[in-house]
């Protein structure tokens, strides 16, 4: 039996998509397994959009059929869209620098059948000896160092690597070097970083040690795409969580890094199950 198929999309909000959508699924004998719709009246954009998420059973036809077909629907109301198989894994390429706990966890998510994905690379601008601390076994390891000369060159060579191996989702997992303008617009929409909550209220170095000294009450990270705007993509996740007068510096680094890696999974999950749609500067996230 074929997989079920996602359908997601996207238009400017008008009566009746939801009966043509449902309608165009039933006349082909395709069950309906979850849906979900949002109609965003805030108009984020200037207009109301329409959101919605369908998972159904082909019931034996085709994907590539019933794209061909919904392509005229789509077309009529100027949808974005897409229809994949819903338990085709996402080609993912993972960066990371020094700190790996993040990247240990989407690793273990991933061998444990929880996270959808399929790991291609693991890209580093630091040596595997320095970047890593966990066995990655047959993942390829790329090292791609970055200095101020070399980084047209670095951002390049990962496009390159993108291109080679289809890949379909960059997760920076604690990847502490800033895409330049033209690197987050070649990846825009499929490019997913994680950095903490605190911004922009203590940037630079330490900043778990500066928010220790203001007394803060609650930490936090968040999930968004990447853009041009340094760390004000989309947000696709967020976590939070309380701590006391009595955490230590080390104590807010070691939640902090607890809080990072769940968000980032969590974020990584919604995305590979065709969860995310963009919305102007947001996302529009169906849970499930």
């Amino acid at each position: 039996m074929a997989a079920p198929l996602v359908l997601t999309l996207a238009c400017a909000d008008r009566p009746g998509i939801t009966a043509r959508v449902t309608g165009f699924l039933f006349e082909r004998g395709c069950n309906i397994l979850d849906a979900q719709q949002f109609n965003d009246r805030a108009g984020n954009g200037g207009e109301d959009r329409f959101f919605m998420r369908v998972v159904f059973d082909p019931d034996g036809t085709s994907a590539d059929t019933l794209r061909a077909d919904f392509a005229a629907l789509a077309g009529e109301y100027a949808m974005e869209w897409a229809m994949v198989a819903e338990d085709r894994p996402r080609r993912t390429i993972i960066m990371v620098s020094k700190f790996d706990h993040c990247l240990v966890d989407l690793i273990y998510r991933w061998r444990t059948g929880e996270l959808p994905i399929d790991p291609v690379a693991i890209v580093s601008n630091h040596p595997r000896e320095t970047a890593i601390r966990v066995d990655i076994g047959d993942i390829p390891f790329h090292h791609i160092p970055v200095t101020p000369d070399t980084k047209p060159a670095a951002e390049a060579q990962l496009r390159t690597l993108a291109e080679e191996t289809d890949t379909e989702l960059v997760v920076l997992a604690r990847y502490m070097q800033v895409f330049s303008d033209e690197q987050s617009a070649h990846f825009a929409g499929r490019c997913i970083n994680i950095h903490h909550s605190f911004l922009p209220g203590f940037k630079g170095a330490r900043p778990y040690h500066q928010a220790h000294a203001r007394g803060v009450k609650i930490i936090g990270a968040t999930a968004h795409f990447v853009t041009a705007d340094l760390d004000e993509g989309p947000i696709i996740h967020q976590d939070v969580e309380r701590i006391t007068h009595a955490d230590s510096p080390a104590d807010l680094v070691r939640k902090g890094r607890d809080i990072e890696r769940r968000v980032l999974a969590e974020a990584v999950r919604l995305f590979a199950q065709e969860r995310v749609l963009m919305n102007g500067n947001r996302t529009v996230v169906f849970r499930g």
